[in-house]
């Protein structure tokens, strides 16, 4: 198949020249996955007058062991054992010539502990494979044999509470605007306002690194002195996610010992700095008692469209192996792509210590995650005080709600802003306690709220009719469901 020659049905597995993949052994019917088994589901659309099973066979050769003809090199190990082996192919419901296929990888083809290996592997050359018009990794299993060789989040979701001393609802934030051109000081002042008002949380934006107009230890001393004097003020513990994103690992190691000197309780990372670099960072963090937040920068290019590339429900789980203790993960109503089963899947998949197949959430395979801590989703982008009922119904209460242009847009000011999100987040938070149907009631509960609360008053008349109702282009297979 990877030439134009098909090779012959009656040739040898070991004759010299082209053979089919699956008659090389890396389609197997009948093969049952062991318990140590990586398995993987793809969605392809083979060339035309390319086998869907053939097809599929070669995704399996291709990102394991296989070349385009036989070698004899082959008979130097035990074959079989590191082949892949694609198991099963269905076709995609309501697609014509998209194909799901199953493919199980034996443990023993990947390093431990190693996110650059695995992916090296399972998406490495195979995705410009010229036989295949388009691939994409939908889902994996990662055994538990294999998730115990990683460290996991540096902290976890119930450890970054004790750190916090914050329980019983989701923890609020907001991204500090505009993200680039102010100055060092007029930035700490935003973030001084946004936590006095009634924050958790300010953060860094992805491409807020050291530039000209601010260079980042300047940026790092003034954030402190805001976070210090807010949480003298309130009594409350707070934080500011310092963005130690650089362009070597010598730099990045700089900023975050920096961040840790002056006290600060929390560091920020791009996703694309890379597996390696992620890996490096979460260790550091993990050694020196610092919450990692990782902003999933790039992600789309490769995450949203269903056609080609790799899904976000993978990359969540490749970040919780990684050990990061925030990632971004959809807010369902806010201005980010974001269906609501997919988001669900998202969240169960970052916070759930054993998570089942649910097709209605894209998830293909059972995830054993055998106590490795959970991560806690960030929802961001597009969010307001007025969709708090909405919010805390579909994410829970394990989440960081952000509320950037939600926060700093407000009227009245940044502290404003803040006090807002706060006013309605613990009016929200008393209904659902009170056992009231808060998701129904939502706007009443916060125009109530909003009677003793001028600042809450004026973000819902701003903000109240404020949607981004698009279609997703990521949806589960099974069924449609009404973007937000």
């Amino acid at each position: 198949m990877a030439a134009s020659t098909k090779g012959s049905p009656n040739k040898s597995r070991w004759s010299a020249g082209v053979t089919p993949y699956a008659d090389m052994g890396y389609y197997d019917a009948d093969y049952e996955p062991k318990d140590t088994d990586i398995l993987c589901v793809f969605r392809f659309v083979p060339q035309e007058g390319i086998d869907a099973i053939e097809a599929a066979a070669a995704v399996a050769g291709e990102s394991s062991t296989a070349t385009w003809t036989v070698v004899w090199t082959d008979r130097l190990t035990a074959y079989e054992h590191y082949q892949a082996k694609c198991y099963r192919v269905d076709p995609v419901p309501g697609k014509e010539n998209e194909y799901f296929a199953y493919i199980a990888y034996d443990l023993d083809l990947f390093e431990e502990g190693s996110i650059a290996n695995m992916t090296s592997s399972i998406i490495g050359n195979v995705f410009g494979f010229k036989a295949l018009k388009s691939l994409r990794l939908e889902d994996m299993r990662i055994p538990p044999h294999y998730t115990k060789t990683f460290q996991g989040p540096a902290h976890g979701i119930v450890m970054e509470r004790e750190y916090l001393n914050k329980y019983g609802r989701p923890l609020l934030g907001a991204t500090t605007k505009p993200k680039l051109g102010l100055s060092a000081r007029n930035y700490g002042r935003v973030v001084y306002e946004a936590l006095r008002g009634g924050l958790d949380f300010v953060k860094d934006d992805e491409n807020i690194n050291s530039q000209p107009f601010m260079r980042w230890r300047d940026r790092f001393l003034y954030c402190m002195e805001g976070v210090q004097r807010a949480m003298a003020e309130t009594g409350e513990i707070k934080g500011h996610y310092l963005n130690v994103t650089a362009a070597t690992m010598e730099d990045m190691y700089e900023r975050a010992e920096f961040a840790k000197e002056i006290g600060s309780v929390i560091i920020m990372v791009d996703l694309t700095v890379g597996y390696t670099a992620l890996q490096s960072i979460a260790k550091w963090a993990r050694k020196n008692g610092v919450i990692l937040h990782l902003h999933r920068a790039g992600h789309s290019t490769y995450t949203r469209q269903k056609s080609h590339g790799v899904s976000f429900r993978v990359i969540s789980k490749w970040m919780r192996l990684t050990g990061v203790d925030h990632i971004h993960a959809g807010t369902i109503v806010g201005k980010l792509e974001g269906d609501p089963n997919t988001v669900r899947g998202f969240y169960d998949t970052l916070r759930e210590n054993k998570v089942a197949p649910n097709p209605v959430y894209g998830l293909f395979f059972e995830q054993d995650w055998a106590s490795v801590p959970g991560v806690m989703p960030v929802a961001s982008g597009g969010i307001h005080a007025g969709q708090m009922h909405q919010l805390l119904s579909y994410l829970g209460e394990d989440v960081v709600l952000q509320f950037g242009g939600g926060t700093i847009g407000h009227p009245d000011g940044i502290a404003e802003g803040a006090t807002a999100n706060r006013v309605a987040l613990e009016a929200m938070i008393q209904a659902r306690n009170e056992g009231r149907d808060y998701v129904n009631e939502g706007p009443e509960i916060l125009q109530r709220a909003a009677r003793w609360s001028p600042s809450l008053a004026k973000a819902l008349e701003i903000w109240k009719d404020i949607t981004f109702n698009f279609e997703s282009t990521d949806t589960p297979d099974v069924v449609a469901t009404p973007s937000m």
